[in-house]
């Protein structure tokens, strides 16, 4: 296109919902599981802000039959009179138009605080939808509007009589938008349970109404219902189920002159600090002010408290926000009138008054707390004291590693065979169990982008262990140098040396718990290579089969038996190695050139299967074609979509209670497959 064709016929304007369809994801941040679970959860948010309101207190979310999402809340029923300068129903504008809601108006809007207040969320479900229903009740009658990818279907009706009030909306995803339809009630769950944290007293229901279930959902029943009388204190509890607790959670709220603040926490016998704050009820997963104002008073808090008892010496520098952090599970909720959200994907509060806010709270309200209990202030005192005695000796450790690295002139672990490419864009680390599966590796890989690190057994189990101890452990100090962004204070992701970071152990009991160890590894000190979609899991074949010329590689049982299933095979021969599984040559006679010609024919039909119990066992170049080629692998990329969870399950399989991880065991036991006994 020249110049002078750039004229004002190229300027597109998107009307009503156009631009939701022609961009989801920026209003609701992806088109695949992640943004299509997040149109339930804005379902949910309205009827929670009619909760918030005091108008509600049952939400119910039914997952139906024909792939659509029901959400029935109680509360006061989208106005459905007309709009006085639209003239048409209000409901018909909140469902089909971008920005307009009851939630603009301040104290005259009948909410003070509200999730949804940039009035986009229900119209950009409406505009993904090849299908969405209303159904109002409200002043005694009951009015139904349908739609179809944001355009009303007919106008709104008036319909029979009623004696509740509330709004009962479904949709169905349109598969022309997202990757995939099918809702999960794995993930709705814990938001679900979160809102229940959140609105003390509310019910929150969800039932599963399909004939079909996905596999992660049958272990659950159809129906889950939740409600919590203590709130935020009990959120913490569940949270610190499966950990060593410190007292019971400490709760306190206050209403400010900019909002209503809420905190519960409760300190560990971990080392990980776990803490997550809302505003509105919305997870702020990026924090914000609040969660500044949060972190900065704790530390100023303790540290007065520790100061007035004595229990810091004079000389003792004060407790970092490191130190108070340590082992502390906490819930920060702010409920405010005009919150300023960074993003429709509402991650971040940008509210500035709300750290000073939630700063006084703290101050005041956990001072009053460590001087009533001084028992529990003196433990809380002491673990902190603990991680400051630990960090000092960690930093000398630390240090040693970075020290280690310069004074070498960054030299790299001695056995890592680097890759010769100094693009890190380019670049592939490929960490793998034992010299063993490391030769195999090192062979078969392409020596231009692809690195090599052999890890000698299994690494420490770092959920155990601390900082100082963890960079006593020789692999894990290889792996840091190696890595290239250092740790803990130092840490800088812009100098890591590999956009991909590839775990690559065996397909068996053993290699699996490696795996195990090193995702710990990355969770508890590295989330930031998680998070930015750098972490990769390798997946080797299980089985080599092959029918004469033919060879496949397959991945496990199930596939293994498809494939003979596809090829009508019965007679099969298991081998160590099936190229050595041919017919013997015997003497050219007459006597024995038809019997050789049929043991020929047999073979070409016989299929052979190989079970590769370890990556040292594959030639280098069985490891290049099946794992480590660009063209043909398979690769899983490491994702943290509930940071909630994934703390749950990391404590639960790697922490020191016992308890926990054998409940974990007995109830998922049955689901495990290609268990090496």
């Amino acid at each position: 296109m020249t110049k002078s064709d750039y004229t004002a016929e190229k300027i597109q304007v998107l009307e009503g919902l156009e631009p939701v369809r022609k961009r989801p994801g920026m209003y609701i941040g992806s088109t695949d599981t992640h943004g299509l679970h997040h149109c339930v959860y804005e379902l949910v948010d309205n009827a929670v802000d009619e909760a918030m309101a005091g108008y509600c207190d049952t939400i119910i979310v039914t997952l139906n039959d024909d792939g659509s999402v029901t959400v029935d809340d109680n509360g006061r029923g989208i106005p459905v009179d007309l709009h006085p300068k639209k003239k048409r129903p209000a409901l018909e504008i909140v469902l089909t138009t971008l920005h307009a809601g009851g939630k603009f108006g301040g104290d005259e809007s009948g909410y003070k605080v509200s999730g949804g207040l940039h009035g986009v969320g229900s119209s950009v479900v409406n505009a993904l939808a090849i299908h969405m229903k209303a159904e109002i009740h409200r002043d005694g009658r009951i009015y139904t509007q349908e739609y179809s990818r944001g355009k009303p279907l007919a106008d709104m009706k008036t319909g029979g009589k009623t004696t509740r009030t509330g709004s009962i909306v479904s949709f169905t995803p349109d598969p022309e938008i997202f990757d995939t339809t099918q809702f999960l009630m794995d993930t709705i769950l814990t938001r679900l349970r979160q809102q229940a944290y959140l609105t003390r007293g509310v019910t929150v229901a969800i039932m599963d109404d399909r004939k079909v279930r996905p596999e992660e959902d049958k272990k659950y029943p159809r129906l889950y219902r939740f409600q919590f009388e203590g709130g935020i204190s009990a959120y913490v509890r569940h949270l610190n189920e499966s950990k060593e607790a410190i007292g019971s959670p400490i709760w306190f709220e206050k209403d400010t002159e900019t909002g209503l603040v809420e905190i519960a926490l409760q300190y560990t016998q971990t080392f990980q600090e776990h803490v997550v704050s809302f505003a509105n009820n919305i997870h702020t997963i990026e924090g914000g002010h609040h969660l500044t104002g949060f972190k900065s008073a704790l530390t100023r808090t303790i540290n007065a408290y520790a100061r007035s008892q004595s229990l810091l010496k004079e000389k003792d520098d004060n407790l970092t926000a490191d130190d108070v952090r340590e082992g502390l599970t906490a819930v920060v909720s702010v409920r405010l009138r005009e919150p300023q959200f960074e993003g429709q994907t509402k991650s971040k509060l940008g509210n500035a008054e709300m750290k000073t806010a939630v700063e006084t709270v703290v101050n005041e309200k956990l001072a009053e707390y460590l001087e009533e209990h001084p028992s529990e202030a003196k433990e809380i005192v002491g673990k902190c004291s603990l991680a400051a005695r630990a960090r000092l000796a960690a930093r000398a450790a630390r240090d040693s590693v970075i020290r280690k690295g310069a004074l070498d002139g960054l030299t790299l672990p001695g056995k890592l065979a680097d890759c010769s490419s100094k693009d890190p864009n380019l670049c592939e680390l490929f960490i793998v169990e034992g010299d063993s599966a490391g030769g195999s590796a090192k062979q078969g890989r392409n020596r231009e982008f692809q690195a090599i690190l052999p890890l000698r057994g299994k690494i420490l189990n770092v959920e155990q262990a601390r900082l100082d101890r963890m960079l006593a452990n020789n692999e894990i100090k290889s792996l840091i140098i190696a890595l290239g962004i250092g740790i803990g204070e130092v840490k800088d992701l812009t100098k890591l040396r590999y956009d991909r970071v590839v775990i690559m152990t065996d397909a068996d009991v053993d290699g699996a718990h490696i795996r195990t160890l090193l995702m710990t590894l990355f969770f508890r000190y590295f989330p930031e290579l998680i998070e930015t979609g750098h972490l990769y899991i390798a997946q080797p074949p299980l089985f080599k089969v092959q029918k004469g010329k033919d060879v496949r590689y397959v991945y496990d049982d199930a596939a293994k038996e498809a494939l003979l299933k596809e090829w009508g095979v019965k007679d099969v021969e298991e081998v160590e190695d099936p190229e050595a599984a041919q017919t013997e040559e015997s003497e050219e006679t007459e006597e024995n050139k038809e019997e050789e010609k049929q043991a020929a024919k047999k073979s070409s039909t016989r299929v052979s299967i190989q079970r590769y119990k370890g990556l040292g066992e594959m030639n280098a170049d069985q490891l290049w074609d099946t794992t480590m080629d660009p063209e043909n692998r398979i690769m899983l990329r490491v994702t943290m979509e509930d940071a909630e969870r994934a703390e749950a399950t990391f404590t639960t399989l790697m922490g020191s209670e016992v308890g926990p991880r054998r409940k974990f065991i007995q109830t998922h036991a049955k689901a495990v497959k290609n268990l090496d006994i």
